[in-house]
């Protein structure tokens, strides 16, 4: 199945696998644009918007019953796209918001929360969304249902949850005027400890993020 025929008549818009192809190919297609960097104003309320609707398609692969491949072994796709680019792209982009603190399993008790980067997780999502978007397109729509919901469940559902967590952190300091503290230097090489992440945020992210809002900066 071509980019041609991606979304071709003849495919039913009310098909399970057709709409969760849409959401997926929508955000693919939405997280590239933004990282060109043409409207930095608005590209964290737009990612925002991008991620909560993609997390709808994961849930929906959530609650759907186990997805059987019809092939036992998953064909060969070569080698994976390059998203170096992109990463470094969405990093300058959404600096310095970009780190966050993140609990890698809130079931697990006495876990320190650890530094995360939303360009690293934007762009994890990206590749398991890509590769199960090359399956679609081959017309191995099964294969591309599965991985999808498998990689949901291991990886890119919950590291979309926790990029979503952090982009929402950041525009409600902005919608409520509560500026975030300096970051002091802490990256995501760095141990946290019982510490808690913050930002460097304060007058760029009023002046960059809030604008845009129609929100003023604080006093």
């Amino acid at each position: 199945m071509s980019d041609a025929t991606l979304h071709a008549t003849h495919q039913n818009p009310d098909d399970f696998a057709v709409q969760i192809a849409d959401q997926i190919e929508s955000f693919l297609v939405a997280v590239t644009e933004v990282a060109k960097g043409d409207e930095p104003d608005s590209a964290v309320p737009f990612l925002l918007l991008e991620v909560s609707q993609l997390l709808l398609a994961g849930g929906r692969l959530g609650a759907h019953e186990d997805i059987v491949p019809d092939e036992r072994y998953e064909p060969d796709l070569g080698p994976e796209a390059d998203v170096d680019q992109l990463r470094e792209n969405l990093a300058r982009l959404l600096d310095p918001i970009d780190v966050y603190s993140e609990v890698f399993d809130p079931y697990e008790p006495r876990k320190a929360p650890v530094p995360a980067r939303i360009s690293d997780d934007l762009t994890d999502v990206i590749t398991d969304l890509r590769h199960g978007m090359a399956h679609y397109r081959a017309g191995r729509t099964s294969e591309a249902l599965w991985w999808w919901q498998f990689s949901y469940f291991s990886n890119w559902g919950s590291t979309a949850s926790a990029a979503l967590r952090a982009l929402q952190s950041v525009v409600a300091h902005v919608r409520l005027n509560q500026p975030l503290a300096e970051l002091d230097g802490l990256d995501t090489d760095q141990g946290m400890g019982d510490d808690t992440l913050e930002f460097e945020a304060g007058k760029v992210m009023a002046e960059e993020i809030g604008a845009p809002l129609g929100i003023r900066p604080a006093l």
